[in-house]
């Protein structure tokens, strides 16, 4: 696990070795181990070291065989050994054990489509010196992050992170307008969109090669809903099994300490019971809980810890956000307004005190319609198909009359918003259930300004695209494989990442496999979700590992009480940072509308946690990285 960064210049002039190493400096939190650099007069890259595999002989760079190719490369290759053993047959020669230099001699034999053999997570690049050309690549779901700058002058700058990239004078930090509206929308920067308008991300499932100044951009991997298997809910249960299980014994492959998280729910306890079966001594297992009650699975995660014999450890922390917000602000280098990023830091923290690597249950709800709004949607689409006459008389009207509250949730409360957002296409509907500010919350939210400079641009296509290209059979699987391609690896993945690697730790995903989700796309979605049932087959696969009290039972999320902050320890921040001179003069929210969402929530009159939150951390991006 490492950093990489890199910096190829069109033309002449040499590499500044001091710009290269500031970069890769700047990432040390990823790679506390090593680092390395390979500099030949116009090319450079570096790299920081996380030693998993090959503590001793895994020095990167790596080159071939010739030493016309060297690789830098963040991830894990969980299948190295037989690609090695199969390179080997080949006549190619190693001289390490490591699984970068087998990626390498793989490039070497079948270019890029080397990348189809790959089993793991990856951020990589090759630099081929007798082409003159650069390779870059990133996995099938965008475990491993990748930002890139192409300049106008043909150079091009990448990195793993928003603060190595930043660190080439070449970079400046004008703000793109559409992706600040996006993050609004969706808590994230979806890609390949930056908050930055020079820097890009290099999407999930797709390679660039820049050659003499231009590059180009494939997309090498898209999961397939459209062809079905005949199989029946037993046979799925144990392929299921069998794939899943075949996917954690690999992610234990190890040289250093290894351990799980442990949330108590259905996707992380089967990995933990996976791996209590294929391990010869206790699991280390690792949960986070909060005093507040409601936002703590403790005790479902000790039961699983008990049932499989692990090595448990909990912690009980209160978030102190006015401590950990400056820092999660820097890391993760544009708008994150996913709070859940405060308990993933601080079980990441933690567990980091115990092993370098720790596999986690992330991926298996978007696979296995774990999400109650999939069941949702089903819903909506058969209230729809009620004559309009019938809804309004008798549904509509009388749920109309209903007393509810701004400020407390409640199933009458839901149920109006449900029906309001049930008529409407199914990708809009998915839109206004995913966003913070969907489109009629925006509705004088923004100056006149900046709506201006946002053009017609629609931050819905991004969720548009997706259900547009669904090759399934139905909603399911076409909502499916939206969330796979947008809400996955642009806010889950990358909340993940950032948080382990701040700590310097491993995180590996069983359930992102993508054995496992091609499998699960080809299932047919009576079988992922039954009788509006989410995660159904996942759920009896579950049974037959851990305890059933800790699989039915509601799905609780992962959160931190904002809402209760911004009314007691936080109230003055957010007051003080949302209504300060400098955040009212922005330019992008009307400094009214910001007003009433503050004094509306702190005097307990309406509920704007969310929109608080995500309002709150724009703003502590543009103190920190633009003023």
């Amino acid at each position: 696990m490492c950093g990489i960064v890199g910096i190829i210049n069109n033309g002449k002039a040499p590499v500044d070795r001091e710009v290269l190493e500031r970069m890769n400096c700047a990432i040390t939190h990823r790679g506390p181990d090593d680092d390395g650099y390979y500099i030949n007069e116009t090319v450079g890259l570096g790299m920081r070291r996380l030693s998993i595999i090959d503590l001793a002989g895994g020095k990167q760079p790596i080159h071939n065989a010739d030493r016309t190719k060297w690789i830098v490369f963040n991830g894990e290759i969980y299948n190295y050994r037989e690609l090695r053993a199969d390179l080997e047959k080949r006549g190619h020669k190693f001289y390490t054990n490591s699984d970068t230099e087998a990626i390498v001699h793989l490039y070497d034999e079948f270019g890029h489509e080397s990348l189809e053999h790959l089993r793991g997570m990856f951020a990589i690049a090759i630099w081929d010196d007798a082409a003159k050309e650069l390779f870059l690549a990133r996995d099938r779901v965008g475990k491993k992050p990748l930002l890139y700058s192409h300049r106008p002058n043909g150079d091009l700058i990448f990195g793993s992170e928003f603060r190595a990239i930043l660190q080439h004078p070449a970079i400046g930090r004008e703000v793109d307008d559409q992706a600040i509206d996006a993050y609004l929308s969706y808590l994230c920067v979806p890609a390949p969109m930056t908050a930055f308008k020079q820097i890009r991300k290099l999407e999930p499932g797709h390679w660039l090669r820049w050659k003499a100044g231009k590059i180009e951009m494939q997309r090498y991997w898209l999961p397939d809903f459209s062809k079905k298997v005949k199989i029946t809910e037993t046979e799925a249960i144990e392929e299921t099994t069998r794939i899943l299980r075949e996917s954690t014994k690999l992610r234990m492959i190890s040289e250093v300490p290894l351990g799980a998280f442990l949330s108590g729910g259905v996707d992380s306890s089967s990995v933990v019971a996976l791996m209590a079966e294929e391990s010869s001594k206790p699991v280390k297992t690792f949960s986070i809980g909060f005093e507040e009650e409601d936002y703590s699975e403790l005790k479902y995660a000790k039961r699983v810890a008990e049932h499989v014999g692990a090595e448990h450890h909990e912690f009980v922390v209160q978030p102190d956000a006015l401590e950990v917000l400056p820092m999660l602000v820097e890391h993760y280098g544009e708008p994150f307004g996913d709070s859940s990023a405060i308990p993933t830091y601080y079980v990441a923290r933690e567990t980091r005190k115990h092993v370098t690597v720790a596999l986690n249950g992330d991926g298996g709800d978007e696979s296995f319609a774990g999400y109650e709004r999939y069941a949702a949607m089903q819903l909506a689409e058969a209230y729809g198909r009620i004559p309009g006459v019938v809804r309004k008389a008798l549904i509509e009207a009388p749920l109309g009359l209903v007393p509810t509250s701004e400020l407390n949730r409640s199933r009458a409360r839901d149920a109006q918003r449900f029906v309001k957002a049930a008529g409407m296409p199914r990708n809009e509907r998915y839109f206004r259930w995913m966003s913070t500010f969907n489109t009629e919350a925006k509705e004088g939210l923004y100056t006149t300004e900046f709506e201006g400079r946002l053009g017609a641009y629609e931050p819905r296509a991004v969720l548009d695209e997706w259900f547009g290209k669904a090759n399934g059979s139905g909603l399911l699987d076409a909502t499916l494989l939206t969330d796979q391609m947008t809400y996955l690896p642009n806010d889950l993945l990358v909340k993940v990442d950032i948080t382990s690697m701040a700590n310097s730790l491993e995180a590996r995903s069983p359930f992102l496999d993508h054995h496992l989700i091609e499998f699960a796309a080809s299932l047919p979605e009576s079988l992922k979700m039954r009788r509006m049932k989410p995660k159904s087959l996942l759920k009896k696969v579950a049974s037959r590992l851990v305890p059933p009290e800790v699989i039915y039972r509601r799905k609780m999320g992962f959160g931190v009480p904002v809402g209760k902050w911004f009314r007691s320890e936080m109230k003055a921040f957010v007051r003080d940072t949302l209504l300060s001179e400098k955040a009212l003069k922005r330019g992008i929210i009307r400094p009214d509308r910001m007003k009433q969402y503050v004094d509306e929530h702190t005097s307990a009159e309406k509920d704007h946690a969310f929109q608080l939150w995500t309002l709150l951390m724009l703003e502590l991006w543009f103190q920190q990285f633009i003023d």
